[in-house]
């Protein structure tokens, strides 16, 4: 009678475990990157000295606001290559965002929003072809401007969206990374 009663709770025990399904499985969670520095670099197309906007947060959510610097202004009609970069300094050395933004290009997009400063065109895809915002053009106002130029970094935009590929942010849905605003002069 005692071997019956441990062989029931045997038999009870195996088909509890074997009947937990695979959704009980436990979830990898990939947590968002801390970004503190975005620094977006502006070098002419004919040469000469690069125009450099960086915000630099290192309390993150702290009361302390970003420190804002732009290097310079930008000459009117004049085109720029660019880059900007993701930097996580609260790590040392300090962690590069950029390269985890670029292998997950896909899941990711950069957007430069502005009014009467010129015309920005995205210069480097993700793996579907879609823009990415790492890389990029852009050309000063022919006619002389003052105002803000906000970066973007989004994740898991609708690229398909209208206007996405344009680097419209209205349609672009996801959640914002990191979103900074330099206040720009074309003269």
């Amino acid at each position: 009678m005692k071997n019956l009663k441990i062989s029931a709770l045997a038999l009870i025990t195996i088909i509890s475990f074997s009947s937990c399904s695979s959704d009980d499985t436990a979830k990898i969670v990939n947590e968002e990157e801390v970004i503190t520095t975005v620094t977006a670099t502006f070098t002419p197309e004919a040469g000469g000295t690069p125009i450099v906007l960086t915000s630099r947060d290192l309390d993150g959510d702290g009361p302390d606001a970003p420190v804002v610097t732009v290097s310079g202004n930008f000459a009117t009609g004049t085109a720029y290559n660019g880059t900007v970069t993701f930097l996580n300094e609260l790590e040392t050395p300090a962690g590069n965002i950029t390269e985890e933004i670029f292998e997950e290009g896909h899941e990711h997009q950069i957007f430069y929003s502005q009014t009467g400063l010129g015309t920005f065109t995205y210069n480097d895809t993700d793996v579907n072809g879609k823009p990415i915002g790492l890389k990029f053009k852009y050309t000063a106002n022919a006619n002389a401007a003052t105002g803000n130029l906000t970066v973007t970094l989004r994740h898991e935009p609708n690229k398909d969206a209208e206007g996405v590929a344009n680097g419209i942010i209205t349609n672009a849905g996801g959640s914002t990374d990191a979103e900074v605003t330099f206040p720009v002069v074309v003269q």
